[in-house]
């Protein structure tokens, strides 16, 4: 017998009227290109949306033709978030940090129809246009006069013009809710980008998790900056919450410096910020060297890559601010768990509450996770015994777009590349990644530990951790440090600063001083690159 409930798919559409139609009233704010700040609320994000629906039916784009962005944080991207998608067409959004071969190849492989981006990636848009032939029509997004002349790309438009004869009403249709609403390519540091593609229906389920109270905890109350680019997994869902919660948005365009970072917070009284941990690094370097406060963020949100004990510190103590530490993937939407900490922990002492925190934490509501050995057994929750982490759930990929990779399903359960710890109740943590992990003597070394350890330390700006080659104990640690400017620490005195913080054999043989450490498209450290910088390294010793 079925329940006898009315059926209604879960559209993306049916955010952007919620928003407009609950919380019209509330604000987008956006540092532009051009360097102004613009404002508009909810409403005027709903009825420029359903212009750009009307513009991509005037193009003739088919139902699921993919519309491609180049762009940063900012009202008219997230206009084309709800327009592009609600119309049933597929929001593609490139990673302009990547290579532009990349790019390239990632718009020929998506075949995108059009493509938007912020005027500041002009040079990189003239220097692929000519290798993407799918492409019909190019939208810089500016206004009428701004729009750059004598560019060489043929059918370019602005992006005001190009909505700007179009009819403010539109009627959403309704379609299947596992039809594809928006597609985001992996990093590729490997070989080329994959696909993932999100539906409807798993983009509104996870909206719905992340926004709960054990999640990210939005409300119509708060002020939220998402630091984390729209490029980067739709800003980690954000403009799908909001609009859910009904928050006000403040998008930070390209100035992502820590100067400018903060006055947005200040000016804007922004309660809630997410973003990956360089960007901290920078805000948390300006406040500190400037002697600054904050007066209204409560929380942030910080992913990416492993947040160091020294951050959360930092915030916690100096400023009152929460962290909270998530993990996710292009694979899974990317939200996979968050560390809001339980009733029972509030009154550990700081210390106790401090080792939880620098868990990845528990998984939202809607995703399960275990974790396996080798041979695939599932392994117990007891906070020690570390394996291969796998999920499942209504926002985790079932395939890459065109096949791509073949089936990456285990037994139903996609395999992350992460190898974590999950304790009894239910806090995961990453320990590496599998690949990362270095093997010393038969036994297993975590690289994020031992970077945490050195970016505790006062002149230590970035550290990243790589195996050497060791005649005896087949792999050592070697840590690669950039320092602060104007500080100054020796390879003696980093290596002392690990005494007594972890087990002598794990402290590395050796710092390798660095000007500058690869960091990736998404803000992580590439410790390929790394390695292949430091390939001709040697250690000195022979015994650890």
């Amino acid at each position: 017998m079925l329940g006898l409930m009315q059926v209604r798919p879960l559209l993306i559409s049916n955010l952007i009227h919620f928003a407009e139609r609950h919380h019209g009233e509330a604000e987008i704010v956006s540092r532009r290109v051009e360097g102004d700040i613009h404002r508009c609320t909810w409403v005027d994000v709903a009825r420029r949306a359903r212009c750009v629906a009307n513009a991509l039916d005037a193009d003739k784009l088919a139902f699921s033709d993919r519309v491609a962005t180049l762009a940063w944080n900012g009202y008219r991207h997230l206009e084309l978030f709800y327009g592009v998608s609600g119309s049933g067409r597929v929001l593609h959004t490139i990673n302009p940090r990547l290579h532009p071969d990349q790019i390239a190849w990632i718009i020929n492989h998506a075949e995108d129809q059009v493509l938007a981006f912020d005027t500041n990636f002009l040079p990189l848009v003239q220097a692929v246009h000519t290798q993407c032939p799918t492409v019909k029509k190019w939208v810089a997004l500016a206004d009428a006069d701004k729009l750059p002349q004598d560019t060489g790309i043929p059918n370019l438009v602005s992006y005001e013009a190009w909505i700007a004869g179009q009819a403010d009403t539109y009627d959403w249709p309704e379609f299947d809710e596992n039809s594809a609403s928006s597609m985001c390519y992996t990093s590729g540091t490997t070989g080329n980008p994959k696909g993932v593609l999100y539906s409807h229906r798993s983009t509104t389920l996870h909206a719905l998790a992340a926004t709960l109270p054990d999640a990210m905890n939005l409300s119509a109350r708060e002020s939220v900056l998402p630091v984390v680019p729209m490029f980067h997994v739709s800003a980690w869902g954000l403009p799908y919450s909001a609009a859910l919660a009904g928050c006000k948005l403040v998008f930070p365009g390209p100035a992502q410096d820590g100067k400018s970072i903060h006055g947005l917070i200040e000016a804007e009284k922004v309660t809630f910020a997410a973003g990956v941990p360089t960007v901290w690094q920078m805000l948390l370097a300006h406040t500190q060297g400037n002697g600054l406060k904050f007066s209204t963020l409560k929380r942030t949100m910080i992913g990416g890559s492993a947040c160091p004990p020294a951050m959360i510190n930092a915030f916690r103590d100096q400023y009152g601010v929460d962290v909270l530490h998530a993990w996710g993937m292009t694979e899974t939407s990317p939200l996979g768990t968050l560390c809001m900490l339980k009733e029972k922990h509030l009154s550990l002492e700081t210390e106790a509450q401090l080792a939880i925190r620098l868990k990845q934490g528990r998984a939202l509501s809607g995703l399960d996770m275990k974790i396996v050995d080798t041979d695939g057994k599932e392994l117990p929750w007891d906070g020690e015994t570390y394996g291969d982490l796998l999920v499942k759930g209504p926002w985790v990929i079932k395939a890459y777009f065109k096949s791509e990779g073949g089936d990456p399903l285990v037994d139903g359960w996609f395999p992350t590349g992460d190898v974590a710890t999950i304790d009894a109740d239910g806090f995961m943590q990453i320990t590496d990644r599998s690949k990362d992990l270095i093997k010393s003597g038969g036994e297993w070394i975590s690289s994020i530990d031992i970077e945490n350890i050195a970016v505790a330390h006062p002149a230590v700006a970035i550290a990243a951790c790589i195996s050497a080659h060791h005649p005896k104990w087949e792999e050592r640690p070697i840590i690669a440090v950039v320092k602060k400017p104007g500080a100054e620490v020796t390879r003696e005195e980093l290596l002392a600063f690990y005494e007594g913080k972890t087990a002598k054999w794990q402290i590395p043989d050796d710092v390798v001083f660095m000007e500058s450490i690869p960091i990736g498209a998404t803000g992580k450290i590439l410790k390929m690159r790394l390695r292949e910088q430091l390939a001709d390294y040697r250690l000195t010793t022979t015994e650890a």
